[in-house]
């Protein structure tokens, strides 16, 4: 496994970290025995950067990594995030006591009495950037997290809040699929120092080894890219890039995972899982170098704007920072 530094000042990760959304249920029914053998196998193959959320599973992502970190005791970097309030007015919270109230109720499902990074999971537009950000600095004075991060926000944003106090990371999703970030996020991010990790690197579960079935869950059942006819239409174009990869003796994953990693050395992707065997196809992507005859076919496979349908429904959009 290769390493690199989560921002200017923060530590050294692996290059590939593990995103615990599913370990929550989302994607369907989980089971806690399933998501401690996946962290086992995390630990076995070098990974040892933990992306989780106070929302992902109302607190069942934490608390099973919580019961892992009590009895493995490993030495592994946790980010975690808050701002989501669930219920039927669901909507976004950056003030200082939510955050605050979120991330010590974080810290007690996880067992710990600090995070390395803590992420406003959205912005919220109506309070002032310097009053949430001020939130943030002192969490970290106080000890209580090792640095802040932002989730789906505009390259403006992020130069506006590493401004006031620099910034760790921002994560945004970015993948063979969703290319968005590559029209200022990305650069905005290695100008300036700062991680960036892509999450849904493996555009939820499409870049698989096999083709998946057309999920019914909550989240991608009613998502454009997942509705007909445009899942059937990018099923058929990953079939291509499946070959291309297998030729060559890579897993589609791997192929995927370092096709984000060779963008900058400043891209820590966190792929999500609650299976072991998955995660273990994930590894070699650390190891595989394009040619450029590797490029160009992936270029011609899927050029920018492949995927049909929007990466998100109206009913997802709340507090996404749009921005091209």
């Amino acid at each position: 496994m290769q390493y690199r530094k989560l921002g200017a000042t923060g530590p050294m990760v692996s290059a590939i970290g593990l995103g615990a959304m599913s370990f929550g249920g989302i994607f369907g029914a989980t089971d806690e025995g399933e998501s401690l053998s996946c962290l086992d196998a995390m630990l076995e193959t070098g990974i040892d950067f933990i992306d989780t959320a106070n929302i992902y599973g109302m607190g069942i992502s934490e608390t099973v990594i919580g019961t892992w970190l009590a009895s493995r005791k490993p030495q592994v970097t946790i980010a975690t995030k808050a701002s989501f309030v669930a219920g039927p007015d669901r909507r976004i919270d950056n003030s200082e006591a939510h955050l605050r109230a979120e991330l010590e109720a974080s810290l007690k499902r996880l067992g710990r009495d600090h995070v390395e990074l803590f992420y406003i999971h959205r912005r919220e537009q109506s309070r002032p950037l310097a009053e949430v950000v001020g939130t943030l600095s002192r969490l970290i004075e106080e000890g209580k997290i090792g640095g802040y991060g932002l989730s789906e926000v505009a390259p403006y944003t992020i130069r506006a809040a590493h401004a006031l106090h620099p910034v760790t990371a921002v994560q945004n999703e970015y993948s063979l699929w969703t290319r968005a970030p590559e029209l200022g996020v990305i650069q905005t991010c290695k100008a300036l120092g700062i991680a960036f990790i892509p999450f849904s690197p493996l555009a939820r579960g499409m870049l698989g080894d096999a083709p998946i079935a057309r999920p019914e869950d909550g989240f991608r059942g009613t998502n454009p890219r997942f509705s007909e006819p445009n899942f059937s239409a990018n099923l058929a174009k990953l079939t291509a890039f499946r070959a291309f990869a297998a030729e060559r003796g890579w897993s589609t994953p791997a192929a995927a995972l370092a096709w984000v990693l060779q963008q900058g050395d400043h891209l820590i992707p966190i792929p999500g899982t609650r299976y072991a065997q998955n995660l273990r196809q994930w590894v070699q992507a650390a190891e595989i170098r394009f040619t450029p005859e590797d490029w160009a076919e992936i270029d011609r496979l899927l050029p920018p704007g492949w995927a049909e349908g929007d990466r998100y429904g109206d009913h997802q959009l709340l507090a996404i920072e749009r921005y091209c």
